[in-house]
């Protein structure tokens, strides 16, 4: 097989023709941004990794442990601005769409950067820092609240010697639907979960009719995700890798372009000689 080529005027010929083009964006994109990854050496909040707190186990364990970590996130989120991977993607959309052309984006980022840069388009795989879900009547509702509720106002430091908050459950975050009051969950896809039906089968529809594929900023792991780019690779279409480094799915692609997504995506999105001004 191949090498990928990291010629970038060939990858804008087929940016050129290309009627609708799927952008798979992972962490790697919003890192540019400030935003932890909660991955690697590094990848610690207090002395637990993601995994740790990011399960329905340890959530019905310990609710309040688990609000302070996502209340962290929510908060440290507000600091947070697009970059200028978010923002190419974005104008991209807007100007294809004046050409009748069409961008979709699927993301795994949680932070919704994508729609603050923009982007109109956007599948969220594995849901929302700002939306939440009622563990008793199941109702997805969009959460911009600061603080999500009272008792987290000043918590969730990330020092490791901070100590747990150990909120009561009745003072976490509750459902304000008439007459439920059941206990709120971040609305997002824990480990050990399915990603939601809707989602999954609106992302197979865009990757079905994608005539040019990119995957940005995600490590090519965590699946169902991983598959989505290979198997449109497999069926002919032209993928494009914008990544820090290789993959393992790197060798299945016709384009790998090395470096900074906020550096490299930019270039390789802007308008083309044969667009019109």
């Amino acid at each position: 097989m191949a090498r990928p080529s990291s010629n970038l005027a060939k990858f804008r010929k087929e940016f050129a023709k290309a009627k609708h083009v799927v952008i798979i964006t992972g962490a790697g994109v919003s890192a540019e941004s400030g935003v932890p990854t909660f991955r690697g050496a590094g990848g610690f909040w207090r002395k637990y990794q993601s995994q740790d707190l990011a399960t329905p186990q340890a959530f019905s364990r310990d609710p309040s442990l688990v609000w302070e970590f996502y209340h962290y996130r929510r908060e440290l989120m507000r600091s947070k601005m697009p970059n200028a991977a978010h923002l190419a993607i974005a104008e991209c959309e807007a100007r294809l769409g004046q050409q009748g052309r069409s961008v979709a984006v699927i993301t795994q980022n949680i932070d919704e950067l994508h729609f603050r840069a923009g982007s109109k388009n956007v599948l969220e795989l594995h849901g929302s820092l700002f939306k939440t879900r009622c563990m008793t009547c199941g109702e997805v509702a969009v959460n911009n609240k600061s603080p999500i509720c009272p008792a987290l106002e000043g918590k969730g430091a990330p020092d490791p010697k901070a100590k747990s908050a150990a909120i009561p459950v009745e003072d976490l975050p509750r459902c304000e639907r008439r007459g439920c009051n059941g206990l709120l969950r971040p609305h997002v896809v824990w480990f050990g979960e399915t990603l939601d039906s809707d989602v999954l089968t609106a992302a197979e529809r865009e990757l079905d009719k994608c005539d040019l594929c990119l995957v940005v900023g995600t490590s090519s792991v965590v699946y169902p995700a991983a598959m989505f780019a290979p198997q449109v690779a497999a069926a002919g279409v032209p993928v494009a890798e914008f990544n820090m480094e290789c993959t393992p799915a790197t060798d299945r692609f016709q384009f790998h372009f090395e470096g900074p997504c906020g550096v490299t995506l930019p270039r390789a999105l802007a308008r083309h000689e044969s667009e019109a001004p």
